[in-house]
């Protein structure tokens, strides 16, 4: 029976290894859609956004409430992995509680801790349930939210809240066990599984047998099948916000990225010498700004994938506040969109980037991204640093330099700005006339 175990682990956990394996080259080859650029700089920094924003969720407590209940989900999923270790060694090895004999009173500790956490998770997940579904707060209910990313978000708390009563119930059958068959290894008193066990003593030996290797069972392939099914859901950020914390800007929120081939253009106009005109003569200029996925960044797809659709980033953005379409938590969406159904396209030896479709208008709108006033309150809010004004910027430099599509009160402004050098049309001589209302200070 032991060996029929291991074979069954064995290959349970191949077979999971092998999909999540497959799922993490396919978003690897998804997000190298976007364009290459170094970001090798500041690594000092960048491990401090690292260890401060993803680990210490220091941007989560600007709204304590949510905060310190995704603080107790979040510090339950790393700690109680440790035991999902021990499941796994337990699995490959035909042992029970392997760590028990080694670790003596201290895996007693150890288990209380886990089952403390299991509680704070199964609590917060709860807490959550109840937020979303009948207090309805707002940023959960926006018009980007249909009921796949509702539905998202309410299947992994569903299945948190369970795997964490699977833990409970396997500890508390496995107390009850260990008073009957000198097989199970005793663990020392278990203060919240503890409350169950008048329950389980109800019943015979095998019974429980069967209940602590059922709930044993159901907790690791719940966690293996867990790992699967978050590749493909929202809740990707669980790994891919650390990535996205280094790889973030690091430059001041109001500064924004120049572009290469028109600094170049203009430094050459100036009579401004610049190393690359010096190293070979300028090559054909791109696309300006972004049209599709493959115009952005690595880094902007990157990001799209850390997003946790929070919603933080549209409940801070004024133009939302005040009923336009804009939403920065749709503008990440529609990018993972995106580039999900361009990845899966190419896999299937389909059209890929050539099928017809684009970022700007079959996914994200004109009327969205004119909306933005680029304050930066988005990227501000967001607790993983993404920045929806990077993507927003360059489609909007596409609509005007490549369609000349921008709104005609921009173009004027524009153009205004080109000859006068001021968003006002007025000679550039006349700039400081308001100086001359003033009144001269008496001798």
């Amino acid at each position: 029976m032991v060996i029929l175990q291991q074979v069954l682990f064995l290959g349970v956990l191949a077979a999971a290894t092998y999909i999540i394996r497959k799922r993490v080259l396919t978003i690897k080859a998804n997000i190298r859609l976007g364009k290459g650029q170094a970001i090798d700089d500041r690594k000092g920094e960048r491990w401090k956004n690292v260890l401060l924003v993803s680990f210490g969720q220091k941007k989560m407590f600007k709204r304590l409430t949510p905060a310190f209940f995704h603080f107790l989900i979040y510090a339950g999923f790393l700690i109680i992995n440790l035991e999902v270790l021990e499941f796994i060694i337990d699995g490959l090895a035909g042992t029970h509680r392997i760590f028990a004999p080694w670790l003596g009173g201290f895996y007693n500790v150890l288990m209380n801790l886990f089952e403390f956490l299991a509680v704070g998770v199964l609590t917060a997940c709860l807490v959550f349930l109840i937020r979303r579904n009948l207090v309805k707060v707002p940023r959960f209910w926006s018009a980007e939210m249909t009921r796949w990313p509702r539905l998202d978000a309410n299947l992994i708390l569903i299945t948190e809240i369970i795997l964490m009563c699977a833990i409970l119930e396997m500890n508390a059958a496995d107390q009850v066990l260990q008073t009957r068959d000198a097989h199970y290894t005793p663990t020392g008193s278990l203060f919240f599984s503890s409350f169950f066990i008048p329950i389980f003593e109800w019943f015979g030996t095998p019974t429980l047998m069967f209940i602590e290797r059922f709930a044993w069972w159901f907790h690791i392939l719940g966690i293996l099948g867990f790992s699967v099914y978050i590749t493909y859901s929202k809740h990707l950020h669980i790994f891919m916000a650390f990535l996205n914390t280094y790889y973030a800007k690091l430059e001041p929120k109001g500064h924004l990225n120049n572009m290469p081939v028109v600094t170049r253009e203009v430094k050459s106009m100036l009579g401004i010498a610049t190393p690359e005109a010096a190293a070979a003569p300028p090559a054909e200029p791109g696309r300006f700004g972004a049209r599709d996925v493959n115009d952005l960044a690595w880094n902007n797809i990157l990001a799209a994938y850390a997003c946790t659709e929070c919603g933080r980033c549209t409940s801070e953005c004024p133009a939302n506040l005040t009923g336009k379409k804009l939403s920065p938590r749709k503008i990440m969406m529609d990018v993972r969109d995106r580039v999900e159904e361009v990845g899966k396209s190419i896999q299937s030896g389909g059209a890929g980037l050539n099928d017809g479709k684009f970022l700007l208008g079959n996914y994200t709108t004109k009327e969205e991204i004119n909306a933005c006033t680029s304050c930066n309150a988005c990227v501000e809010a967001c607790p993983v640093m993404i920045n929806p004004l990077e993507i927003i910027l360059e489609l909007r430099r596409y609509v005007s330099m490549e369609e000349s599509g921008a709104p005609a009160q921009w173009n004027s402004m524009f153009q205004n700005i080109e000859t006068s050098f001021t968003p006002w049309k007025f000679s550039p001589a006349d700039r400081f006339n308001w100086s001359k209302e003033m009144k001269q200070p008496s001798a």
